[in-house]
């Protein structure tokens, strides 16, 4: 191991992982002194909650004043709270502890997913070259590359012909050879001056050749003389050696997207296999025994939308979902579950809040997890968490209310994944609401919108509990506290099944495009 020990590699990437989330909990922190500040300095105490002390992004915190009311809520703003009864929005971003009934201040949703990010980035560096596998091309859709596809050939890797026609030398009228050349045939006879011979698009180009000349744009007559019917250009419809690339050029970066464009351009290039890196493995436990696995909804009971979503979505996140188990409401079955699992990533379902059958926080409180995420100031979804349960190994806690676990996912997961999964970050856009949106006062929202032309179009269903809209949707607009009126830019979160990683064209967007 290149001189040193396992456990020598093994704390040096402890330490980089604590420093990597120590950093982000630094911006967290900034950005909550800026708020408290901002809201007249108001300052609180207390313990955090479960989890290796001073470890949480959730630790209590003050509550929101009037100060800071007064500052972020537009005036003359009547919006009704999110949910009847609640006098006061900002309450759902200050969760109670479940054990000591305090209140904590949710993590900014920017801060949040930088946390998740840089989480995530620790870990894949713990993995190391431990998550790199060099597979196949037929098993390579869908994973990263872990190095950069350097061409092993020039391509193509001789003159070929762009098309089906006459390869002609010098000036015509040509001399057709009674012998065509066909793709695949080794090193075809030279031509001399005033020759010409059939060829097949592919073939290759004989030496001294000119240029080619269409079927369409050529008639030969009795005497089996070829005549051009328009100007022929020197070294036209020929493919030279090397046009695309030549040998050693990089065709794509680490962290490229194994797609079967991709996989295409792997063999045309040379390779049989790739050096990838191995999908995360992730774990879903799904809670919650008012929950039918098929027929209608009944008697209290519902049907489960996120067992069937999941395993998908994190598929195209980059993991490998191992299982998904379903555990009800049952506090000694979720634990043992956690304790037993091996994967990278337990994602749960239901249970982050302070309810009577809420179980997510006292079980990562047994098992000694770090919180690295308690709450998130973001509609739908606040409930969501992330913690660290062992070396190696993080569970993203997602809200039970189907769109707020999108949400969770979104801003949680799909940062820890990307990481992990060793795929490059995604540059953010945004794009001009073409109708307002209704915000909450103090959080972020996440809203369902399509893409129509330049703008992005709000859908209507909405809500925590809704999939009617997401369903539809091409990205989540990421609405400030506020609201955002028409004509607002907004940045887009894309679903993962719309992105295009590599680029529209794989590669510099000036490149010389060959049309035939």
């Amino acid at each position: 191991m290149s001189g040193q020990s396992a456990e020598s590699l093994a704390a040096q990437a402890r330490a980089a992982e604590d420093g990597a989330v120590d950093e982000a909990l630094a911006l967290v922190n900034e950005a909550r002194a800026a708020d408290d500040r901002g809201a007249g300095g108001a300052t609180g105490s207390g313990g955090g909650r479960s989890g290796r002390a001073g470890s949480s992004l959730g630790r209590p915190g003050p509550e929101r004043g009037s100060a800071e009311r007064s500052r972020r809520e537009p005036a003359g703003h009547t919006d009704p709270p999110d949910h009847p009864g609640d006098a006061d929005p900002a309450r759902h971003s200050a969760p109670s502890d479940h054990r000591t009934g305090s209140r904590h201040q949710a993590a900014p949703w920017s801060a949040a997913r930088a946390v998740a990010g840089r989480a995530g980035r620790a870990a894949a560096a713990r993995r190391g070259g431990a998550a790199e596998r060099r597979v196949p091309l037929d098993r390579a859709l869908g994973l990263t590359l872990a190095e950069p596809l350097a061409a092993l050939s020039d391509l193509p890797s001789f003159d070929t012909s762009a098309m089906d026609g006459w390869v002609v030398a010098g000036p015509g009228p040509w001399d057709v050879r009674a012998a065509g050349i066909l793709a695949g045939q080794d090193r075809p006879e030279p031509l001399s001056d005033g020759e010409a011979v059939q060829i097949a698009t592919g073939a290759r180009i004989p030496r001294d050749a000119t240029a080619v000349i269409r079927s369409e744009h050529g008639h030969t007559d009795d005497k089996g003389r070829l005549f051009a019917l328009r100007d022929v250009d020197h070294g036209q419809d020929i493919r030279p050696r090397g046009q695309e690339c030549r040998s050693g050029d990089q065709l794509l970066p680490t962290g490229a997207l194994v797609t079967p464009a991709v996989l295409g351009l792997a063999a045309a290039a040379g390779y049989d296999e790739l050096l990838t890196v191995a999908r995360p493995r992730a774990e879903v436990f799904i809670l919650g025994d008012e929950l039918l696995t098929e027929g209608l909804p009944r008697e209290g009971l519902i049907r489960d939308a996120l067992g069937p979503m999941l395993p998908p979505w994190l598929r195209a996140l980059g993991a490998e979902v191992t299982s998904v188990r379903r555990l009800g409401d049952d506090p000694k079955a979720l634990l043992k579950a956690v304790q037993a699992s091996d994967a990278d990533l337990i994602v749960t379902t239901g249970g982050t809040a302070s309810g009577p059958v809420d179980h997510v926080h006292p079980t990562l409180s047994r098992v000694d997890a770090e919180l690295l995420v308690d709450g998130v100031a973001v509609r739908p979804g606040h409930p969501m968490l992330l913690a660290r349960t062992k070396e190696g190994q993080h569970l993203v806690g997602l809200p039970g209310n189907p769109l707020a676990a999108v949400s969770g996912l979104l801003t949680l997961a799909e940062p820890l994944l990307r990481m992990l999964a060793g795929r490059p970050e995604q540059e953010p856009y945004t794009v001009p609401l073409q109708g307002a949106v209704h915000g909450h006062p103090h959080d972020t929202r996440l809203v369902p919108v399509v893409v129509r032309g330049e703008d992005a179009v709000p859908l209507r269903y909405n809500g925590p509990a809704m999939l009617r809209g997401i369903a539809a949707a091409d990205g989540l607009a990421v609405v400030a506290p506020g609201g955002a009126q028409a004509g607002r830019e907004v940045e887009i979160l894309d679903l993962p099944w719309s992105w295009n990683p590599a680029g529209d064209d794989g590669g510099d967007a000036s490149a010389e495009r060959c049309f035939t």
